[in-house]
């Protein structure tokens, strides 16, 4: 747990850089290609738009399904720049947590006027 609570401090102050150099109001790649920037130059393992394939019937089916970004192999981030974070954006990080094996995730919507208090959302599996 220790590792994780690294890495996910890391990414959030990685996230408050980029959110105040580039301001709420941007598109949601801008933030993605912004942070795993940010993340690299700090010595992060981060990859971006990771193929999530969904085993049904013991099957793998590639629907489609991709991560933000992935980080450490241990840390989902989903990237919204929405006016509120809903339920559903919880639960779509939960699915992916779920469909990955990942314990943890972090849901950041750039799109507030303070990150820190009204962006980030620390949720799992």
């Amino acid at each position: 747990m220790e590792q994780l609570n690294a890495v996910t401090a890391k990414v959030i102050g990685a996230a408050m850089k980029v959110h105040t150099r580039l301001g709420p109001g941007l598109l949601e790649s801008a933030y993605t290609a912004c942070l795993a920037y940010e993340l690299r130059k700090g010595g992060l393992k981060t990859l971006a738009e990771v193929a999530l394939p969904i085993v049904y019937d013991e099957v793998q089916l590639d629907v489609g399904y991709r991560l933000d970004l992935l980080v450490e192999d241990c840390v989902v981030v989903e990237l919204k720049s929405v006016e509120k974070l809903s339920s559903l954006h919880q639960a779509q990080l939960l699915s992916y947590l779920k469909l990955s094996g990942i314990r943890l995730g972090l849901l950041i919507n750039f799109n507030v006027t303070s990150l820190k208090n009204d962006g980030i959302r620390r949720i799992m599996n």
